[in-house]
């Protein structure tokens, strides 16, 4: 076996290895014969005038001209080492300086600012020195010196850029620390307006509504905090798909027609909350699910002035505390039977993974998660508008547009008016009176009230060109 050869010892020393060597190298090339081993810079044409005079022999010295080249060499190599050494150590005290400015430390700034001072005179000594060729200096000395103020400069430096590492990184830390403040301040903030959007609270604007005074203005009012409950559980509901991982183009075309185009992907939360309206507002007048035996009210005035203290006396309650107080109520029985129709067996399985809530809902309890609780405050206002359209003197009537109508500002609202209705598409001349948007289909369906309309929301198609 091939013996290893170990690697050549002169790459693997370290600088001050190296310099310690070059040292003793130069003591033995300069074979300096004086007691203290100082170096003076000498000149070739004063050793060649010395040798001429005597022949080419030195009575004090043996010099020979690469004597006097290797002492010039050695004398030049320490000034170098020493001038370097010199603008390390400035360097050291300028980030020193930078360092006192903040936060400011005048005892700090001073020192540094000594030391700058200190080591330009030093250098300007130097420049003297080397100018009149008064270099007395010992090259070995000045070598190993030089390099121990080097490194200390050096040390000085790296401390200097790790406090302000570790001074910036605390800066960061503390920013971060605020910054994860104002994000807990401002998640808690929208989760306050959230709730008071989608609690009972939010309707505190009706608590002062007399019967006298009620007409169809407050059932447009009371329709728009519906659908903004119906909206909240349509978000929850898709985030629950997303996370379920459901294919959403799949799942919309089950609900419209596979022909309907989404200029905006999120525009197919628009046929959600069409699925979600229809099933909730299906039979508003007429589906017993709504009009219960036990609900059976005398006719005319009478009966309006009940369903309206129906109204009061559910607004101000939980829908999950008052589902659980009273299993057998028709509210309960109402969202009992919503939940059942509008969240599928299948449907439930995949987004929760089994059938508990349909299973605590069919024994007559209450599901304690999130998803029901929204479920819970858009059935409660659902139950609500209707006491509210039957507390009015008018009959009431809902309506549904059907497919490809067209548009009619008067009995609809376009959902995405700001989308479709462009100027640059209404200004078109391209555009003639035969291509005006038509219904694709209807988002929440429409309300009459005696001679009043309450508008549709529809999604159009754009305009054919």
């Amino acid at each position: 076996m091939e013996a290893i050869k170990p690697k050549s010892s002169v790459k693997s020393k370290t600088r001050f290895a190296r310099t310690f060597q070059k040292v003793i190298n130069l003591r033995n090339a300069t074979r300096i014969a004086s007691s203290n081993g100082i170096c003076v810079l000498a000149s070739h044409d004063k050793f060649k005038e010395d040798s001429s005079v005597h022949g080419g022999k030195s009575q004090i010295f043996d010099r020979t001209e690469e004597d006097v080249k290797a002492r010039n060499r050695a004398v030049m190599e320490a000034l170098v080492a020493k001038l370097f050494a010199s603008v390390t150590s400035i360097k050291a005290a300028y980030a020193e300086l930078q360092m006192a400015q903040s936060p400011y430390n005048s005892d700090a700034i001073q020192a540094a600012d000594q030391a700058v001072v200190d080591e330009l005179k030093n250098i300007s000594e130097l420049k003297r020195s080397f100018l009149k060729k008064e270099l007395d200096l010992s090259p070995q000395v000045t070598l190993m010196l030089s390099e121990i103020q080097e490194q200390q400069s050096l040390m000085k430096t790296y401390e200097i850029m790790i406090k302000k590492l570790q001074a910036e990184s605390e800066q960061k830390d503390t920013g971060i620390a605020s910054l994860k403040k104002k994000l807990g301040e401002s998640v808690s903030f929208n989760k306050s307006l959230e709730k008071k959007l989608t609690a009972s609270g939010s309707l505190s604007m009706f608590d002062n509504l007399q019967f006298p005074l009620l007409n169809p203005t407050h059932f447009a009012q009371f329709l728009h905090y519906t659908l903004r409950s119906i909206r909240n559980f349509v978000k929850l509901m898709i985030r629950e798909m997303e996370s379920a991982s459901w294919n959403l183009d799949a799942a919309v075309q089950c609900i419209v027609d596979s022909d309907t185009i989404f200029p905006e992907p999120t525009h197919r939360s628009f046929a959600f909350e069409s699925f979600v309206c229809k099933t909730m507002f299906e039979g508003f007048t007429t589906d017993p699910s709504f009009i219960l035996q036990n609900d059976s009210l005398p006719l005319g005035k009478q009966q309006n002035h009940l369903m309206f203290d129906k109204f009061k006396k559910l607004k101000p309650l939980n829908p999950k505390i008052f589902l659980s107080q009273n299993p057998n109520s028709s509210f309960a029985k109402f969202t009992r039977s919503k939940y059942l129709h509008l969240v599928h067996a299948k449907m439930e399985c995949s987004l929760f993974g089994n059938l508990n809530q349909r299973k605590i809902m069919s024994a007559g309890r209450v599901p304690d998660t999130a998803f029901f609780a929204a479920f819970a405050e858009m059935s409660k206002r659902v139950w609500l508008l209707r006491c509210l359209a039957f507390s009015l003197n008018d009959d009431v009537t809902i309506f549904q547009v059907r497919k490809n109508s067209r548009f009619s500002e008067v009995y609809m609202q376009c959902v995405t008016e700001e989308t479709l209705f462009s100027p640059a598409d209404m200004n078109d001349s391209t555009i003639g009176s035969g291509s005006e948007p038509r219904v694709r289909f209807t988002v929440v369906p429409g309300f009459k009230i005696g001679h009043t309309v309450v508008q549709s929301r529809v999604y159009l198609s754009p305009p054919s060109r």
